[in-house]
């Protein structure tokens, strides 16, 4: 076998007969690197292997110049899934996903000649994604960024209302 990065501890460990390559999860360094790890190591978990299967296996989820990197490893330099799991984040931090603040909902604005349902899936999509996101803060985003001026009248003038009832 050619250059790896894998120490021959975990070269010489046998794949289980059943175990299902985790080929339909690629990562291609578009996404947050530490979900994609964390959908790695639930597959593996459910699949109950061994680190060193969990080494073997890793590459196998790598795509595009992102197998490059991880073949451009030192020799012999991986002896624990611990030493993937660390390079791997070092490596790709900056694409880790930030947490969104209730804040950022003030920026989701209906764009013009956007119907005003599209909108409100949209919204909604932004609002799932802060947590501890009351309704008084998202009702306020929301008639903000609303350009439908009747809508926006419906809203304001109803007496009590929460997201569940939009």
């Amino acid at each position: 076998m050619g250059a790896t990065p894998f120490h021959p501890s975990i070269l010489k460990v046998q794949l289980p007969k059943n175990f299902d390559k985790p080929t339909d999860m690629r990562y291609d360094g578009t996404k947050d690197p530490q979900e994609h790890l964390t959908a790695f190591e639930t597959r593996m978990n459910l699949e109950g292997v061994s680190e060193a299967v969990r080494c073997r296996a890793f590459p196998v989820i790598l795509a595009g110049p992102i197998i490059w990197w991880f073949n451009a490893l030192p020799q012999e330099s991986i002896m624990a899934f611990a030493d993937i799991l660390q390079r791997f984040l070092a490596q790709f931090t900056t694409r880790i996903a930030k947490a969104k603040h209730s804040i950022n909902l003030l920026r989701v604005t209906q764009r013009a000649g956007e119907p005003t349902m599209k909108f409100l899936d949209r919204f909604n999509d932004e609002c799932l994604e802060i947590d501890g996101l009351t309704d008084s803060v998202a009702s306020l985003c929301l008639i903000n960024g609303l350009l439908n001026e009747d809508f926006k009248k419906h809203l304001t003038t109803k007496p009590v209302w929460t997201m569940q009832e939009i």
